[in-house]
């Protein structure tokens, strides 16, 4: 029998067409409230600890959990809506379920957590006086040794939809120490600036946000990085790359 190259293209479409749909309602079947694409980009509000067992396997996590601190009780923070989302820190198991399920991972807020001594930190310098009233630096914990660096941006510098939100560069610079990186999962998407960098490079990106509200903001947010296609975007994915999303 003579090869169609037309037959196997349309053969391995419909396959990944199969497997994203299989995968979007074992999501739902986890209890996901709703599913949102974005290009190469899928979007889940849920819980994340309902939803990671059914993603997969992906090439990296990059997050900001919950560290447990009531940040929205600080009256820096009050104009943000009062919310519970960080009356305590991410717990081991779940932090054990994403570094199992990725090859790399990126954790912001990593001296709270029960996580591997590791010689990988990545330092966001918040450019602020002494005597600020909050942490003059974060920490992001990373899965493999390398040299600490630094990046510095003033937390005061650019407008916040949420109470932690990092600024867009600081994410691409983070984003950046990825080897080879293909799909970036974020369980704590937030506001999405995980997710609006990685469009911006190019990545494929699963974000998974609990909050209705925040979860609104990413997809906008997101939304927008997509359409505009970004300065540090390759081409755009095909509709079999978007289909995969691994």
């Amino acid at each position: 029998m003579d090869y169609d190259p037309l037959d196997d293209s349309a053969k391995s479409y419909d396959a990944a067409i199969g497997a994203m749909r299989a995968r979007h309602e074992r999501i739902m079947d986890a209890g996901a409230a709703r599913i949102e694409y974005v290009g190469a980009s899928m979007l889940v509000q849920g819980d994340c600890s309902k939803i990671l067992p059914v993603i997969g396997r992906v090439s990296a996590v990059v997050t900001d959990p919950p560290y447990g601190i009531n940040i929205s009780a600080n009256p820096v923070r009050q104009k943000h809506s009062k919310k519970d989302w960080d009356a305590a820190p991410v717990g081991p198991d779940l932090l054990g379920q994403m570094r199992d399920m990725s090859d790399a991972q990126i954790i912001w807020g990593g001296n709270y957590f029960e996580l591997p001594p590791s010689q990988g930190f990545l330092i966001w310098d918040k450019a602020q006086p002494q005597n600020f009233s909050l942490a003059q630096c974060e920490l992001a914990w990373c899965s493999w040794g390398f040299p600490a660096k630094m990046f510095r941006r003033s937390v005061t510098s650019y407008d916040k939809e949420h109470p932690t939100q990092k600024p867009l560069d600081l994410m691409r610079w983070c984003l950046g120490f990825l080897r080879n990186p293909i799909t970036v999962l974020d369980p704590f998407m937030g506001s999405g600036a995980t997710g609006a960098a990685a469009v911006e490079l190019g990545l494929k990106f699963i974000g998974i946000e609990l909050d209705a509200e925040y979860f609104e903001v990413a997809a906008r947010r997101i939304r927008q990085a997509e359409a505009q296609g970004g300065l540090f975007n390759p081409p755009p994915a095909t509709e079999e790359e978007s289909a995969s999303l691994l």
